[in-house]
């Protein structure tokens, strides 16, 4: 079963049925007793299965399967698919990763007759990476998968919150990998993080409104919205910190603060904007220092103030991680990031950011006061070809090319 026979047959079906077709194929071509699609929430740590032989279930809430120290967390972990079997039991179980350029959006599970041989794995492995597509196709036109991804319900204010933050929390890139985690406060502080891959540049952003609850969301969303149609009009970095600075002021009384970063992927020259906010870190050769470039005011400041794009000099192997003060205030205070971040240089951006988050969140007994939010960035240069992947789109590309 190719991937292009997959996608094909899940799209003459619904947006939510398209799962169930996916697993209807698998069952006749593998002999699958059950498989299911576990769709992973926010924060990563937890994941929802979407019914059993694809259908799609949403209680409410949601039953969830916490990740530590599970298999699942371990296939999440690797991006590599494992096989178990219980003794003398009837059936041998398979996770495998459905993932897209490092997005981890959640594993296929199947119970098969026997164990299987790499034809087989490599049939799940195709099966996996097409749902991921699948899903990313599907997502706006059904609540099902943002349903999934709560591990509560969210306030008013955290909805909103949640809608600015890009679609897929991380990406892959030969250049670079990047990925973003938040976890909102008890009243949401407006933090967000964005980002944007174009033909010759990336660009990252992260923001935090000030106040809470809505009216740090509103801030939040005119922030962004600024951002972004100053970015998408091709304006240059400059340029999109005046835009979104004249925004605050003209439609709104508070401020913002943010960070901005645009690398060029055809030199590596890079440009950075800091508009009030915490210095970013930089992991180089094992230890981590902060990146003290000059400070601007943040947006929305009612006195005269420009922008000054300055230069990072980022080297490849550098990890580069912006946050926000939420990261840092209170007991937050108590975590040792620059030794988390050391400890966590082997893992990729998405598992590194998230558990930068959860032992702020555990730090503060699970009840933040303030947001808080990791952006990481791996740059690995501009020598690298394609990017270095074992699961997702390089598995597919090799099964076209056979």
């Amino acid at each position: 079963m190719t991937l292009a026979e997959v996608l094909a047959a899940a799209e003459t079906a619904a947006p939510v049925e398209s799962l169930d077709v996916v697993a209807r194929m698998l069952k006749e071509r593998l002999g699958a007793v059950s498989v299911s699609f576990l769709l992973t929430d926010f924060t990563g740590g937890s994941v929802v299965r979407l019914g059993s032989a694809g259908s799609v279930v949403t209680d409410d809430p949601a039953r969830r399967i916490k990740l530590g120290g599970t298999l699942y967390d371990d296939v999440i972990r690797t991006q590599q698919p494992r096989v178990e079997e219980r003794g003398d039991a009837r059936w041998v179980r398979v996770v495998a990763p459905v993932t897209n350029r490092g997005d981890a959006i959640g594993l296929l599970e199947l119970f098969l007759p026997a164990q299987p041989d790499a034809a087989v794995m490599r049939e799940i492995g195709e099966s996996a990476h097409a749902l991921a597509y699948i899903v990313i196709a599907n997502r706006s036109f059904t609540d099902v998968y943002q349903w999934g991804r709560r591990t509560s319900p969210l306030s008013l204010a955290a909805e909103i919150q949640h809608r600015l933050l890009p679609a897929s929390l991380a990406c892959e890139a030969a250049q670079f990998a990047v990925a973003g985690a938040l976890e909102p406060a008890d009243h949401v502080g407006g933090d967000t993080f964005d980002y944007t891959i174009d033909r010759d540049t990336v660009q990252l952003s992260v923001t935090d409104a000030m106040g809470h609850d809505v009216d740090a969301a509103l801030l939040a969303t005119l922030a962004v919205g600024a951002l972004r149609r100053a970015r998408r009009a091709g304006a240059d970095l400059a340029e999109q910190a005046r835009q979104a600075d004249e925004a605050m002021r003209e439609h709104n009384q508070g401020y913002v603060t943010g960070q901005m970063l645009r690398i060029n992927l055809v030199d590596g020259g890079t440009e950075f904007i800091n508009a009030g906010h915490p210095w970013p870190l930089v992991l180089r050769n094992g230890r981590v220092r902060q990146v003290t470039l000059k400070i601007d005011m943040p947006f929305g400041f009612q006195v005269p103030h420009t922008y000054r794009v300055q230069r990072l000099g980022l080297q490849p192997g550098d990890r580069f991680v912006m946050l926000t003060d939420g990261m840092l205030e209170r007991s937050a205070g108590t975590v040792d990031l620059h030794g988390l971040i050391v400890s966590t240089r082997t893992l990729h951006p998405r598992e590194a950011a998230r558990t930068l988050i959860a032992a702020v969140v555990d730090a503060n007994l699970g009840h933040l006061e303030d947001d808080a939010t990791v952006m990481c960035l791996d740059w690995h240069g501009l020598d690298r070809p394609v990017r270095d992947a074992d699961t997702g789109a390089d598995l597919a590309e090799a099964s076209a090319a056979t």
